[in-house]
């Protein structure tokens, strides 16, 4: 099995190229891709430069594979365009087998980021290439950041309301793209990957404390007040529209659903979300 593994110079990447030398695929069988190669050299497999944005660098990278691994790209806008030269690519190269790494519920969620992910996976399924779609819930690492502030001013500040997270963490996630490429019959799947509990921010606020080991309070505000806030603080517009815009997803409940599809590829529980931020922190 030679397995190709996209964006390996970003965090998730990285982390499916080690689990699958964990799982016991041989290093010679694995290619790390990205822009830039030197940051790949560490993870002792073969390297090829890949750009989404550049068709030839993966048609080159691509060659001899039987298994892409798609880690969703970071460019809202040219995303949908960059995975698409990645799986005419893939077909163009004889690659056998996909697997994309979406987002919870793309085809049906409100979610702000669902519809590249949705369009990407229309795009997968129409391929004509055997595929897997694991549809990430959120990482628990995104967390660091609310985290740093709420150790500096003991608030943790949101408009999420009583909505809910069912974070994992980051290696979980890539734990169970590894076990997708590993395993058999998960051809034509999709799974709704998630941690096994779904938290309030309330629960994220005790979760902060207990890390930092300080007292931290969860203050609720409007989307209006939140925004007004982010703004003062010196976030652009664009910025603070998104992250209002999110946590108007979260509060109507778009990251709730923690289902058993990643502890069952797993075979364990996924990462409890103070031990995930513990870890994130280092």
């Amino acid at each position: 099995m030679s397995v190709v593994v996209t964006g390996a110079t970003g965090h998730l990447g990285r982390l499916v190229v080690q689990h699958l030398l964990a799982g016991g695929l041989p290093a010679d069988q694995i290619v790390a891709t990205g822009r830039r190669t030197e940051r790949l050299a560490d993870l002792g497999v073969r390297t090829a430069t890949a750009d989404y944005a550049d068709p030839a660098t993966l048609a080159a990278a691509f060659a001899g594979a039987e298994t892409v691994v798609l880690v969703s790209g970071s460019e809202p806008g040219a995303r949908v365009a960059q995975h698409a030269n990645v799986i005419e690519a893939a077909r163009a190269a004889g690659v056998r087998r996909l697997v994309y790494t979406s987002a919870p519920h793309a085809d049906t969620s409100a979610l702000v980021l669902a519809p590249d992910h949705k369009a990407t996976e229309e795009l997968v399924t129409g391929s004509g290439l055997a595929w897997t779609i694991v549809r990430n819930n959120w990482y628990t690492e995104n967390y660091v950041g609310a985290l740093e502030q709420a150790r500096a001013t003991g608030v943790l500040l949101s408009s999420t309301g009583d909505g809910r997270v069912a974070s994992a963490s980051r290696d979980d996630y890539a734990a169970g793209a590894a076990a997708v490429v590993l395993g058999d019959g998960h051809e034509g799947r999709v799974y709704e990957l998630s941690g096994d509990v779904a938290w309030t921010f309330d629960q994220l606020a005790d979760a902060i404390s207990t890390v930092i080991g300080a007292p931290v309070v969860h203050k609720h505000v409007s989307s209006d007040e939140h925004r007004a806030i982010l703004l003062d603080a010196g976030l652009d517009e664009g910025t603070a529209g998104f992250v209002v815009t999110l946590d108007a997803d979260i509060r109507r409940g778009d990251l709730a659903d923690a289902t058993a599809d990643l502890r069952t590829l797993l075979g364990r529980p996924t990462t409890p979300l103070v031990d995930g931020l513990r870890a994130a922190i280092g």
